[in-house]
Order: C-alpha cells, then structure tokens, then sequence
C-alpha cells in the first residue's frame, strides 16, 4: 500500500514536471507594443518622418508629458508562473525623438538592464472610518435594523421604511402605499 502510494507521488511529480515544460505550458503573454527590430532598423535619423514611423511601428504607446516630439513604444512579454505570478521575459522601451519639422532626431532603446528597482513605501495612508471599533459599529447599525419588514411586506407593502433609502419607501417611519407613513417620501 504505502509503495503503490509512492509511485502515485512520484507519477504526479512527473506529471507537473512534464506540464510545465511542454504544450501544457502557460503561454507568454504579451503586453504593450514591442517594436520588431527588423522594423526599427529602417528608420533613419535624419532622413525617416513621423508618418515613417507610424506606418513602420504603429501608434506609439505613449507620448512624453509636454512634448509631442518625443514617442514612446514599450513592449513586455510576460509568462505566468507559479500562483498566478508573472514572470518578465522581455523587457523593451523605444524612445523616438522628432525635429519640429517631424523628421526623426534620433533613437533610444532601452531593456531589463536599464530598469531602476522601485522601492515601495511601507506606510499606511489613513482613509476615514478605518479605526471603528465593533462596539460603534454595533451601535451605529442599530437605527438600520427594520424589525416589521417582513410583516410589512407579507401585508403587500414594500416591506422598506424606518430610515430606508429606498426610493417610494417612506423615509423615517411607514413604508408601502407609495410612502404615505410619517415620514413622507415620494408619492
């Protein structure tokens, strides 16, 4: 029994080893808009124009904040892994600089190597209501409990009221009829 229940392991072992390296694997995902270098490589500085460009490599990603001089492709393939997590396999940022004319200046690539690590900030950003204790809680829930709405609704009305935010449910007191309790509401 406890052999059969090793080689059942070591075949699902196997099996998972199998599945990850072969058609079984996640695809690679990809991302953004990674430029073709076959494609890049026909565009010449000085000579190529924004339309040489568009028509080569396709709209641009992003252009820089305040100049439409300056285009930007960024492209990533990506593969999932483990948990869901994704695993950059490629990297790449294609800068393009044009005159004012629209004639290309010049050409910038950059990869996984010119990354910059980015450190995240361990703090926490208050937001109101985030220190309630269970007792305010308790107590502030108390005006929202409506014990007749199933009374009220078993006797055909809308079963809403005592403070409800139904639209037609009456407001403080009452209900059904269209809102005719103490309250008022919409006829």
């Amino acid at each position: 029994m406890l052999a059969a229940s090793v080689r059942l392991f070591a075949l699902l072992v196997l099996l998972g080893v199998l599945g990850a390296c072969g058609p079984l694997a996640p695809p690679t995902q990809v991302r953004g808009n990674p430029v073709d270098p076959d494609q890049l490589a026909e565009l010449v500085p000085g000579v190529s124009t924004r339309a040489d460009a568009r028509s080569l490599l396709g709209t641009p990603t992003s252009k820089a904040t305040f100049d439409d001089d300056t285009w930007i492709y960024i492209g990533q393939v990506t593969k999932p892994i483990v948990a869901g997590t994704l695993h950059v396999a490629k990297q790449q940022v294609v800068i393009l600089t044009f005159d004012d004319k629209g004639v290309l200046r010049a050409i910038k690539t950059l990869g996984q190597k010119d990354a910059l690590p980015v450190r995240v900030v361990e703090r926490i950003t208050p937001s109101p209501g985030g220190n309630v204790s269970a007792w305010d809680q308790i107590v502030s829930g108390i005006g929202m409990i409506n014990p007749f709405g199933g009374m009220m609704a078993g006797m055909g009305m809308n079963g809403a009221g005592m403070g409800s935010t139904v639209p037609g449910a009456g407001g403080m007191m009452g209900g059904g009829f269209g809102g005719m309790g103490m309250g008022g509401g919409i006829p």
